[in-house]
């Protein structure tokens, strides 16, 4: 049994590594496209970034809301569960990254874990609905909340710069990036590296219910509230992961969506940061991969509509889409793969 936890344990800071190197892109695509920095700068630049979230944010709503989004009575407080939507996840996580596309790591982690809980208890009851909804919602919400924002923040900058030297804005903006491009990486690290902590702090809870050293009604927030190394755990392995980088989709979220500049890359980093650090604080787990597309479409859709390559956005829409319902019959299909063998 504690090997199992040892082994699950591991797999989540795999996958939360994983998550780093897949959203690397989110935190550096502008940063990259507009030549502020280079890519290998850049990576460092937001990863640092990353790890500075660890002091930030204290409340672990988001991880809360990760821990509590199916019902553990209906499990039997079963690691399997947990052991299936870890590899669910890392698998799908790989292979929307291999093709280039930027998908969410948060949902493939959610939909993960209620497609391994449905298959262990054959019925949906086992959702904790309001989690869930607030979840979905915000699929479409955080990007349009990031695109409206960007959309007026870059008509903002143009008017305040209406009558200022090109030359010279572009070269301000230019180290203004990397303010803003800080503040997504924190705000990247604060949400996404908590979606690892809750997971973590409920695969502890189900081995001490089944060891007899836990009581059922604790609480997965109080466990990481006593156990230190998780937050410290997971927060270092996404820097370690966005060290690591994301080239295919630096290079999608960079310029396949559109040409950014300086000034809006600027725009599209402050709406995308302002976008995490606001849903951080209702501890609800949003997708940076879906805040920053967003953002980047409204920096985009300041020039003309047309300015925006659609094709490319639809084919991200759909991914986005699939990406719950397609880790929950994976991590389904793995939990009944595990069983045949324990």
């Amino acid at each position: 049994m504690f090997s199992l936890l040892i082994v699950i344990v591991a797999l989540a800071l795999i996958f939360d590594y994983i998550n780093g190197f897949h959203d690397a892109a989110n935190s550096i695509a502008t940063i990259v496209s507009t030549k502020v920095l280079t890519p290998f700068q850049a990576v460092l630049w937001a990863a640092f970034w990353n790890f500075v979230a660890f002091f930030v944010f204290k409340d672990h709503k988001v991880a809360d809301t990760i821990a509590k989004t199916v019902k553990p009575e209906f499990l039997d407080f079963d690691l399997v569960v947990i052991l299936a939507a870890v590899i669910a996840a890392i698998l799908w996580n790989l292979f929307t990254w291999w093709f280039g596309i930027p998908s969410s790591s948060s949902h493939t982690l959610i939909g993960g874990l209620i497609g391994a809980a449905i298959a262990k208890a054959h019925t949906f009851n086992v959702i904790v609905m309001a989690n869930f909804i607030k979840t979905v919602v915000f699929i479409f919400l955080s990007p349009l909340i990031g695109m409206l924002l960007a959309f007026l923040i870059t008509l903002g900058i143009y008017w305040i710069c209406r009558n200022k030297n090109p030359y010279s804005t572009d070269k301000w903006f230019k180290r203004l990036q990397l303010v803003s491009s800080a503040a997504f990486s924190l705000g990247h690290g604060g949400n996404d590296a908590q979606k690892v902590m809750g997971l973590i702090s409920v695969v502890i809870l189900y081995h001490g219910v089944q060891t007899g050293t836990m009581s059922a009604d604790v609480d997965p927030k109080s466990i990481l509230m006593s156990h230190a190394w998780i937050p410290i755990a997971c927060y270092s392995a996404i820097a370690l992961g966005t060290m690591s980088g994301g080239w295919k989709i630096v290079k999608t979220m960079g310029t396949k969506i559109t040409k950014v500049t300086p000034l809006e890359g600027v725009a599209a980093e402050t709406a995308a940061a302002s976008t995490l650090i606001l849903t951080e604080g209702m501890g609800i787990p949003v997708s940076t991969t879906h805040t920053v597309t967003g953002a980047i479409i409204g920096v985009g859709a300041t020039k003309r509509l047309s300015a925006v390559r659609w094709g490319v956005t639809i084919n991200l829409l759909i991914a986005w889409i699939l990406t719950i319902p397609v880790s929950a019959v994976v991590a389904g299909i793995v939990y009944y793969v595990i069983k045949l063998f324990m």
